[in-house]
């Protein structure tokens, strides 16, 4: 029955283009061919202490995920959300001002799945490249997500192009004690 389950969960993930090889480890090949919401340049959410390099960053979601969240304003089950950390370099052939992305730092995979705890769950790939490996709920993830997201557990408050569409249902801008659905 074990194996049963991490094989639904692959066939499940697989249908979003996620190739995942078991249910605490998942991957991503193709996810620069999704659909890209946002980019920030150091954008911290852990302190307030200014950053020793800094990093650029870059959301896609899924297709199918972001299609369904255009029509309803909610994230379906098995969306998926990357958010790609990149080294900003500042130096380069033309470049005299400015900064622009360089070499993948980590990738934060963050997807929605109702037979988890808290419907959501946080995978990490520490380089970029390898499989990016489950967070335990008791990292901070869950709980800053949980009580600072907009919707549904993610910041769509900085989506641009997503928060006009979250705007028309219910959205929370900071601590949300409004008992919304989503």
């Amino acid at each position: 029955m074990k194996h049963l389950g991490k094989g639904l969960a692959f066939l499940l993930l697989a249908t979003v283009g996620v190739v995942a090889q078991e249910t605490e480890k998942m991957a991503v090949p193709d996810y620069r061919q999704w659909v890209f919401l946002t980019s920030s340049l150091d954008l911290n959410y852990g302190t307030a202490a200014p950053p020793s390099h800094h990093m650029l960053d870059n959301i896609f979601v899924n297709p199918e995920a972001y299609g369904v969240f255009v029509k309803t304003g909610t994230w379906p089950d098995k969306a998926v959300l990357i958010k790609e950390n990149r080294m900003a370099a500042s130096a380069g052939t033309l470049s005299k001002a400015g900064y622009f992305q360089a070499d993948v730092m980590d990738l934060e995979i963050h997807v929605k799945d109702t037979a988890r705890p808290g419907n959501w769950a946080f995978f990490v790939s520490s380089d970029g490249k390898a499989p990016a490996t489950l967070e335990p709920q008791s990292a901070n993830c869950y709980s800053c997500h949980q009580e600072h997201a907009a919707v549904d557990t993610t910041f769509v408050q900085f989506y641009p192009t997503l928060m006009a569409i979250a705007a028309a249902g219910c959205v929370c801008l900071g601590a949300c004690n409004n008992n919304c659905d989503n």
